[in-house]
């Protein structure tokens, strides 16, 4: 769980449309040791030689604008988002697919729009 969340939103999921491979940041480490959740460097000397650690998922290569809930997603978004699920212990409930505040995806329950 993040910060004691039930859940969270993925904005601008949209932007990854195009991407042959997606990288994922899924820890850190320094010196070749991989540091634990939550643990952060005592030094800016040390924060500055951190590295990121990947993991690759396939893209999906195509729009997701069209998509409305979880399920309508491409299965390699679907996996994406399952992933970060996984990695942050926390539930997605709202996934943003396109540019309009409408163009939401969403997961596990029913929206109601209100457009006044």
């Amino acid at each position: 769980m993040v910060n004691n969340y039930a859940s969270i939103n993925l904005t601008k999921l949209d932007v990854l449309d195009d991407l042959d491979e997606i990288k994922l940041g899924v820890a850190y480490s320094i010196n070749g040791q991989r540091l634990l959740p939550g643990e952060m460097p005592s030094t800016l000397e040390d924060l500055g030689r951190v590295q990121v650690i990947y993991e690759s998922m396939p893209g999906w290569k195509t729009s997701i604008s069209h998509c409305r809930s979880f399920e309508e997603l491409p299965i390699e978004a679907q996996h994406y988002v399952t992933r970060i699920e996984e990695l942050s212990g926390t539930s997605v409930s709202w996934i943003g697919v396109g540019v309009g505040r409408e163009d939401m995806a969403v997961k596990g329950f029913t929206p109601e729009f209100r457009t006044h």
